[in-house]
């Protein structure tokens, strides 16, 4: 009889493939349609960390080309490995010598059907692994949606699922899937602080970062923890407190974070500290940002809003070096703009973020406005002003308005394109804001 856990079962048939754990997880995404798994999940189940439930083992053995049985038989192996021994395999209790007073007997049978009643406590839980991994799975999907689809479209799912969390929270369950609910409530709230600081909600948008922090604290998280400072962050950066958000990205590359965070705290450092006016301190952050990126090791935990792709670092590269100011700094933010908008463009559609293709575009008009080609940032904006108003965020919005601003100086001497470049800015601003408008209180 084969003795092979699960765990040895899965690393044999991952090795004998050549894959990595993130390569298994891209197959069990191909087949389930949906970016359910991570590397790290597939990490989880080779260290025994957690068992796959059947719905899991049923797309790993279609990845691996298996019977499923084989993997229930390895399952079952692992759990007799760890599973409480029954009646049967306890030594026997040798037997007093002369019988007890019936007073003590009666104490001895008290005792233990506390030690009973303790015991359907445990076993009350309301979650399973099954429920902890599909929550993992729709946080995913809504995390990697969110970038590239109309906000509203998901904001009552974010909403309801994470209410839903907090349900399951305030109920029982084993200390390890209380963790993992800790996990994904943060990311929800971190989801819900995102919802809220593109409509302009900021006051709530800090309330919902706060709770995740506290989440991601008590699931004793670093990443996560990183992840909301970077959060934090931007709440800051969008309330006008440049050496806050700088502070608060800070803060957050002290924590021991494996993916791309720290890149992206480093990136929220420079930009921040470019508004603020500290040139030289934002051209070092963004050389730690490249750096951080060198250094990456291990895949995002989570996708779309929870990563930091080479072409949001761009991005903010860009946006810092128009924010210090002269010519070579304007060249290098219209060349990092134009390669955030290439790689965004070049990506899958769900990875394609709206916004950020948005403010890209911004930056490269203004760039160009700076350098007097007004023909060129006329023609850059046309991007932004058709689309349809409903997608603009809070930010965008205000750098719709700002770039307006721009156009009004006096060096463009009221031309005529400018005034008319100046005047479908603040239409479309107009139609756009505030996107608060679109009410939070929505059916329940």
């Amino acid at each position: 009889m084969d003795h092979t856990g699960i765990g040895a079962l899965l690393v044999r048939l991952r090795t004998e493939r050549g894959w990595t754990q993130q390569q298994v997880a891209d197959e069990c995404n191909a087949l389930e349609g949906r970016a359910a798994k991570t590397g790290k999940e597939i990490g989880r189940y080779e260290r025994e960390a957690r068992i796959p439930v059947p719905y899991t083992r049923r797309y790993l053995a279609l990845v691996f080309d298996v019977e499923v049985s084989l993997l229930d038989r390895a399952v079952a192996v692992s759990k007799g490995k760890t599973g409480r021994a029954d009646a049967a395999g306890l030594p026997e209790i040798s037997q007093p010598r002369s019988p007890a007073p019936t007073s003590v007997l009666g104490e001895v049978s008290a005792d233990a059907s506390s030690s009973a009643e303790f015991a359907l406590f445990i076993a009350q839980s309301n979650a399973d692994e099954f429920v902890v991994e599909q929550l993992e799975s729709d946080v995913a999907r809504l995390a990697r949606s969110y970038v590239s689809h109309p906000l509203m479209e998901l904001y009552v799912e974010i909403r309801q699922l994470r209410d839903g969390v907090f349900r399951l929270l305030r109920g029982r369950q084993r200390p390890r899937q209380t963790s993992d609910l800790y996990v994904s409530a943060s990311r929800l709230c971190g989801l819900s602080a995102h919802v809220c600081l593109d409509l302009g909600h900021y006051d709530s948008a800090a309330t919902h970062a706060r709770t995740a922090r506290a989440c991601a604290a008590a699931a004793g998280h670093e990443g996560l923890l990183a992840w909301v400072r970077a959060v934090e962050s931007l709440i800051a950066y969008w309330t006008g407190r440049y050496k806050r958000a700088a502070h608060l990205a800070r803060a957050g590359r002290g924590h021991r974070a494996g993916g791309s965070v720290s890149a992206r705290l480093a990136g929220l450092e420079a930009r921040a500290l470019a508004i603020a006016g500290d040139g030289t301190g934002a051209a070092a952050a963004l050389t730690d940002a490249d750096r951080a990126r060198g250094r990456e090791h291990g895949a995002d935990e989570a996708p779309g809003i929870f990563a930091f792709p080479m072409a949001k670092q761009f991005a903010y590269a860009g946006t810092t070096h128009l924010a210090i100011g002269g010519r070579e700094h304007i060249q290098q933010a219209i060349a990092s703009a134009d390669t955030a908008v290439r790689l965004y463009r070049s990506a899958e559609h769900d990875d394609q973020s709206v916004g950020d293709l948005f403010a890209a575009h911004v930056d490269l008009a203004r760039g160009h406005l700076l350098l007097a080609d007004l023909d060129g940032a006329e023609a850059i904006l046309g991007f932004v002003l058709d689309a349809p108003p409903e997608r603009f965020s809070a930010s965008i919005v205000r750098r719709l308005v700002d770039l307006g601003r721009e156009l009004g100086r006096p060096q463009y001497g009221g031309a005529e394109q400018a005034a008319h470049l100046r005047e479908r800015l603040q239409h479309m601003a107009a139609l756009a804001a505030p996107p608060a408008a679109h009410s939070l209180e929505l059916p329940k």
